[in-house]
C-alpha cells in the first residue's frame, strides 16, 4: 500500500514529506492506522547526531493508533483495537524482560537502524530502502510494526492524549519514580521542564517530595512546572544551588534530575553539585555520543557516596507502565491535556520542531488526516 511520510535524509536536514511504499504485515507484525504522533525532542537528535541514525528513515517514535491487518502468528492484539506504542519493543524472554527490565530489551538493538530485528525493511521507495524511527516511524499515516511494540488501551481513551504514554510521560515519570527513587519528604531538582521534565515534576509530586525545585531558562515552562505541582522554579543552575542550599539547611538535594534537550558538562557538574551526602543524580537527556560530558571529581563521588546513573524510558517497563500511566490520567492524578501545547498537520512537522526549539510548546502532537 501507499503511505505519506515525513522523512529525514541526512544530518542538518528538515522533514520532508513523500509517499512511500508499505510492505503489508509479516509473521508477529501489525499493520497500524497512526491517529495521532508525539512529538519529542529525541527526533530532532536524529538530524543533528545526537542519535545517529541511518538515512533515509522515517521519523517519530511516540504514536498511537487503530491495527488494521495482522499477520501470522499474532496474539497481543486484533484488527480494530485502539493502540499505543512503545519507543522499546518488549520481547518478554531476554534476559532484561526476564528480569523486569523490559526498557532495555534486546530487541531494541535495531532502533536507529529503523529495520526489523532481522535486518529487513517495510518502507521503500523507488528500490531504496526506508528506515522506521525505532522501528515504528508514526510520523506515517500507516506502518508495519512488531506486535512487540504496541500495548493495547481502552477504546474509550482519546488517542491524541494517550499518545503521550509512549515515550515522553514514561520516561519524564519513571525518572523520578524508577531511576531516581524519589520518596515522601525528599528534595528533588530537575533540571529542564520540556515534554519529559514535565512529567519528572508530576512523578516527583506523586512519589511525595517535599520540595521539587526546577530549572529551566523558559518562563512559560518554569510556570508549567509550578502549575504541575513544583514548589520553587529558576531560571539558573546558581539560583536552585543556592536556594536548595537554604531549604535543606545546607545538606543538598536527594536526587537532581536532568532532562535538558541537550546535556552537556555544565548542567551535569551543577547536578552533581547540588546533591548531598547519599544523592543520586540522574542523566535522562542525550548529548553527542562522541562527547564526554559527565567530568566529576572522584573523590567527591566515593567521600559522599554520591550515585550517577542513565535511564532510557525512565526505568519502566512498557506492557506494565503505559496501562498504569493511562489509569492515573483517568483518575485525575496524572495531567496529559495540559501537556498539549499545539497540534499540527503532517506538513507541518518542521514548525512544530521550530516551535519546540524556541520554546513555545511544552508538547506538540502530529495529528494524521487519512
Amino acid at each position: 500500500m501507499k503511505t505519506k511520510a515525513a522523512i529525514l535524509t541526512g544530518f542538518h536536514k528538515p522533514f520532508e514529506i513523500v509517499e512511500l511504499d508499505l510492505d503489508g504485515p509479516g509473521e508477529g507484525e501489525v499493520l497500524i492506522r497512526f491517529v495521532a504522533a508525539g512529538m519529542c525532542h529525541s527526533d530532532l537528535h536524529l538530524s543533528d547526531g545526537d542519535l545517529p541514525p541511518r538515512f533515509p528513515i522515517v521519523g517519530g517514535h511516540e504514536g498511537a493508533g487503530i491495527i488494521e491487518e495482522v499477520g501470522p502468528g499474532v496474539t497481543r492484539v486484533k484488527p480494530g483495537d485502539h493502540v499505543v506504542c512503545s519507543m522499546i519493543p518488549s520481547c518478554g524472554h531476554c534476559r532484561y524482560c526476564a528480569t523486569g527490565r523490559q526498557n532495555l530489551c534486546d530487541m531494541g538493538a535495531t532502533i536507529l537502524e529503523g529495520s526489523m530485528p532481522d535486518g529487513s525493511f517495510r518502507f521503500h521507495s523507488g528500490g531504496e530502502d526506508f528506515g522506521a524511527m525505532c522501528m515504528l516511524g508514526t510520523f506515517s499515516q500507516y506502518s508495519t510494526i512488531s506486535e512487540r511494540s504496541v500495548v493495547k488501551v481502552d477504546p474509550s481513551l482519546p488517542l491524541e492524549t494517550a499518545v503521550l504514554v509512549g515515550c515522553g510521560v514514561p520516561t519524564g515519570w519513571g525518572t523520578a519514580i524508577y531511576t531516581g527513587g524519589v520518596r515522601p519528604g525528599d528534595t528533588t531538582v530537575i533540571y529542564g521542564v520540556g515534554g519529559l521534565g514535565a512529567c519528572t515534576v508530576q512523578g516527583a509530586v506523586l512519589a511525595g517530595a517535599k520540595h521539587v525545585v526546577v530549572v529551566d531558562p523558559i518562563a512559560f515552562k518554569r510556570d508549567t512546572a509550578l502549575k504541575l505541582g513544583a514548589t520553587h522554579a529558576f531560571a539558573t543552575a546558581e539560583e536552585a544551588q543556592a536556594a536548595v542550599t537554604e531549604l535543606t539547611a545546607g545538606q543538598g538535594a536527594d536526587q537532581a534530575l536532568i532532562l535538558v534537550g541537550r546535556v552537556d558538562e555544565n548542567v551535569v557538574s551543577a547536578a552533581f553539585d547540588i546533591i548531598g551526602k547519599g544523592g543520586t543524580v540522574v542523566v535522562t537527556g542525550l548529548a553527542d555520543p562522541a562527547k564526554l560530558t559527565v567530568h566529576v571529581s572522584g573523590a567527591v563521588l566515593t567521600l559522599w557516596e554520591k550515585t550517577i546513573k542513565g535511564s532510557l524510558f525512565g526505568s519502566s517497563n512498557p506492557q506494565y507502565d503505559i496501562p498504569k500511566l493511562l489509569g492515573l490520567y483517568t483518575s485525575g492524578h496524572l495531567k496529559l491535556d495540559e501537556l498539549v501545547t499545539s497540534r499540527y498537520r503532517l506538513d507541518e512537522v518542521n514548525q512544530g520542531y521550530q516551535d519546540l526549539v524556541e520554546g513555545r510548546n511544552i508538547r506538540g502532537v502530529l495529528m494524521h488526516e487519512h
